[in-house]
């Protein structure tokens, strides 16, 4: 069954951008499908990327192109210490190595070991907590696109002297790599225990924020991204995505 979405701005625009802007597709999918003349516009099967959509006019995937998409697969990870998010090096072991049957909460499809499912926001080898692993570009998007601005929360214990001033600057003031960090809420929840919500995930950001001010991570627990918590997945398990909450991250129904 095809899917189809008309155009109601005012102002033409590229096809992979409505696409992505109406929750269809990742750009980089948009031009995928436009290549393999899965999309038409008005009824006319389209094969340029840079073709535009005009003001009125109708999208159409093919039925081909909606189970494309729809075979894309994310699942949520309780990460434990100890395995790397991403493509390991020699001697490292992937948290896609914890995807088992024995580990699998609730139903779904178990992921071939063919399949490549790229961490959506990755998590340092001595971090643990929530990881996404998808083929969704929408979800990709949604949390790691240049323009997300998805809260993650963190736990973090640390060794050193915790004083208001430093959780202060904690908040705001630092800068990493030349760059000025966004504000961040820090509060103190433990005697040497803070909650971070950051807005953005540059490299071991939390670990380098702490050592500017004397303080040394000790264990870090991610728990939220968005609207997605660890909520009922014991570390070392792993789920799928449900289609409610695949809403939620990304603002938009499933197609």
């Amino acid at each position: 069954m095809s899917l189809s979405r008309t155009y109601t701005g005012t102002e033409p625009v590229r096809l992979n951008k409505f696409m992505g802007q109406s929750g269809l597709s990742s750009r980089r999918e948009a031009d995928a499908l436009i290549a393999e003349g899965l999309v038409s516009l008005d009824g006319e099967t389209v094969l340029d990327a840079g073709r535009k959509i005009l003001p009125g006019q109708t999208l159409t995937l093919a039925s081909a192109a909606q189970d494309k998409l729809d075979s894309a697969v994310t699942l949520l990870l309780h990460k434990p210490m100890g395995y790397v998010s991403g493509q390991p090096e020699p001697g490292k072991i992937p948290a896609a190595r914890l995807l088992t049957a024995a580990a699998q909460l609730g139903d779904g499809p178990l992921p071939s070991s063919r399949d490549s499912l790229p961490p959506i926001g990755r998590l340092d080898e001595d971090s643990r907590g929530l990881l996404i692993l998808s083929t969704d570009g929408v979800v990709a998007k949604a949390v790691i696109g240049p323009d997300a601005d998805l809260p993650k929360t963190y736990q973090v214990w640390v060794r050193g002297t915790l004083t208001d001033s430093k959780i202060a600057r904690l908040r705001f003031g630092l800068s990493l790599d030349g760059r000025n960090l966004k504000r961040a809420e820090v509060e103190q929840i433990g005697p040497l225990c803070l909650r971070f919500v950051l807005r953005e995930g540059r490299n071991r950001q939390i670990r380098r924020m702490c050592e500017m001010l004397d303080l040394r991570v000790m264990d870090l627990w991610r728990t939220h991204i968005g609207p997605i918590t660890l909520d009922g997945l014991p570390e070392g398990r792993w789920r799928h995505m449900t289609a409610a909450e695949r809403a939620a991250l990304t603002g938009r129904p499933s197609a």
